[in-house]
C-alpha cells in the first residue's frame, strides 16, 4: 500500500469536502471489548479491499481492522466493475471480519448484513430514506427516482476471514455522477453530509448487527437478519430479469430471500427458482 502523504495541502482544495479525522474516528470507535480494533485513514490508494486482503493474508491485520481511503483509484464492485468518485466525496472503506464460530456456509450473509447496517446507519445519521437492491446495492430517492448511491463487495482473505468493502456517494454533485442512474446522499436531500458521524453511524450499526448474527451462530432467522433484510429490500415484490452466466436468464417476481440469502423468483411457469449472488451477472426490471 503506497498512500499519498495525508499532510498534502491539496486535501484542503475543496472546503466542502474536508478530510476525515482519523484520531477522532479511533476515539469514537475503538473501545475495550468492542469489534473495531484498528482504524486507519489513507489519503489515496488503489482499492481498500485489495490492500486489506493483502494485509490479512500476510498476518498484518486482524478482525476488526477498518481501512478507509479518501480517494480510490482502482475501486471495484462486483464482477470487477469499476467504482470511481472524486476525492473525499464519499465513504470508501473496508473491514475485516472473521466469524470463526459461524459455519462457513452462512458467511454468504455477510454482505447482506452489511447492507442492512449501511442502510440503518445512514438513515439515522443522514436522515435519508434508503433501500436495498439485492444483493449489494444501496438505493436512495432523487427526484422521485430510485438511484444507486452505494455498493458492497465481499472477498475472502484466506483463513483470516472476509474483507467487506463499502462505497457510498456522499457529496457527489449531479455533474460528477459516473452514470445518470447514480445518486448521492446530497442529491437525496440528506440533512447531514459530515462524513465522520456518517461513518461512525454505519460502523456502530454494523458492529451491533454482526454481534447479533454471530451470537446466533449465523442463523438468519434467529438473529432476525433474514426478516430485517427482506423488510428493507426494494427488489421484493417486483418482476425482474436475472441475467446469468452463459447468456441464460430467469424472469419472475421476486417473492422472498431464502435461508441462504438467495433471491427467490416466481416464474410464469409456476416455478420458484432461487438465484445466488455469486451466480448473477445483472438484475434488471423485467
Amino acid at each position: 500500500m503506497t498512500p499519498r502523504d495525508a499532510s498534502d495541502d491539496s486535501r484542503w482544495s475543496d472546503l466542502d469536502r474536508p478530510p476525515l479525522n482519523a484520531a477522532a474516528l479511533r476515539r469514537g470507535l475503538v473501545r475495550e471489548g468492542g469489534l473495531w480494533r484498528e482504524v486507519e485513514v489513507v489519503a489515496r490508494t488503489g482499492s481498500t479491499n485489495t490492500d486489506l486482503v493483502d494485509l490479512a493474508t500476510e498476518g498484518k491485520a486482524g478482525e476488526g481492522t477498518v481501512l478507509i481511503a479518501e480517494e480510490q483509484t482502482a475501486g471495484r464492485g462486483r464482477l470487477e466493475r469499476n467504482w470511481t468518485a472524486p476525492a473525499r466525496s464519499g465513504l470508501f472503506f473496508s473491514v475485516l471480519l472473521n466469524p470463526a464460530e459461524v459455519p462457513v456456509a452462512r458467511w454468504g450473509w455477510l454482505p447482506l448484513l452489511t447492507g442492512v447496517a449501511v442502510a440503518t446507519g445512514l438513515s439515522r445519521a443522514a436522515g435519508v430514506d434508503t433501500a436495498l437492491k439485492w444483493p449489494n446495492d444501496l438505493l436512495v430517492t432523487v427526484g422521485g427516482e430510485e438511484r444507486k448511491a452505494g455498493g458492497i463487495l465481499a472477498e475472502r482473505a484466506g483463513s483470516e476471514g472476509v474483507v467487506i468493502g463499502v462505497g457510498i456517494n456522499v457529496t457527489l454533485r449531479a455533474e460528477e455522477l459516473p452514470v445518470p442512474q447514480a445518486g448521492s446522499l446530497t442529491l437525496a436531500g440528506a440533512v447531514s453530509t459530515d462524513r465522520d458521524p456518517l461513518l461512525r453511524g454505519v460502523l456502530r450499526s454494523l458492529e451491533q448487527l454482526y454481534g447479533q448474527w454471530r451470537a446466533a451462530a449465523g442463523d438468519p432467522v434467529v438473529s432476525g437478519l433474514q426478516e430485517t433484510y427482506a423488510a428493507g429490500c426494494a427488489t421484493l415484490g417486483r418482476v425482474v430479469r436475472a441475467e446469468l452466466p452463459g447468456e441464460r436468464s430467469v424472469t419472475g417476481e421476486a417473492v422472498a430471500i431464502d435461508g441462504d440469502g438467495r433471491l427467490v423468483l416466481a416464474t410464469g411457469e409456476g416455478v420458484q427458482e432461487p438465484v445466488g449472488a455469486g451466480d448473477i451477472v445483472h438484475l434488471r426490471p423485467a
